[in-house]
Parts: C-alpha cells; sequence; structure tokens
C-alpha cells in the first residue's frame, strides 16, 4: 500500500488538500499512477469562485482525459504554472512540486484521513 502524507486530507476522487490558508491542492500519486503520463493540465482560473465536489477542470494524459474535481469551496488565489508548463511534474512529484492550485476556503468538503484514503484507494 502506498504512503500518503498525513498532514493531508483526501477526497475520494484522488484530490488532496493541505490546511494552510491558503489551501494547496493536487492530484494524489494514486490518481497520477492510474492516469499515466500527464501531458496536459486544464486549472481553474486566478479568481474563480468554485465549490467542493464540482468540476474545476481537467487532467489528460496519454491513456485518459479525467475530470478535477475540488476538494475545497472558495476563490483560486494561485495556479501553478510550471505544473501547466510541465505537467510530467504531477506523475513525479504529485504531492510536492506537482501541486495544482491554491484556494482561500470558506468550507472543505467530505474529506478522508491518509489512513481512511489508504483503505479506499486499497
Amino acid at each position: 500500500m502506498a504512503d500518503f502524507p498525513e498532514n493531508l486530507r483526501y477526497s475520494a476522487e484522488h484530490e488532496w488538500v493541505d490546511d494552510a490558508s491558503p489551501a494547496t491542492i493536487g492530484v494524489t500519486s494514486v490518481a497520477a499512477d492510474a492516469l499515466g503520463d500527464v501531458v496536459y493540465l486544464e486549472l481553474p482560473e486566478v479568481g474563480a469562485s468554485i465549490e467542493a465536489g464540482a468540476v474545476v477542470g481537467e487532467i489528460e494524459s496519454t491513456k485518459s482525459v479525467s475530470e478535477l474535481y475540488s476538494p475545497v469551496s472558495g476563490t483560486v488565489v494561485e495556479v501553478n504554472q510550471s505544473a501547466v508548463d510541465d505537467p510530467a511534474v504531477v506523475n513525479s512529484d504529485p504531492f510536492g512540486a506537482g501541486w495544482l492550485f491554491k484556494v482561500d476556503v470558506t468550507s472543505r468538503g467530505a474529506l478522508l484521513t491518509a489512513d481512511e484514503y489508504a483503505a479506499q484507494a486499497g
């Protein structure tokens, strides 16, 4: 079983979010591995208002296109332009340099602990 950082919370759709303000959001190693080589990211725009559980973008890989869901509600305050320019970083470092966007959080969706996510991701 993969190790997931204990300081993060996870969505059932394989996104992670930290407890910082603004909160950083990315996809888990499970999602990155399932997708294969990520070749394109469509992320929400800075200033966009997003809702927990809503589709906020897409991740395209050599295998498929997957929707990106927000684990929180709030306003997008930053997008990881480095990941947009070089989407492969999502595969190589999903919990670090491969983060996707930051949100000024107004509320959080139903999130899982690392252990709960690991059990679900199985």
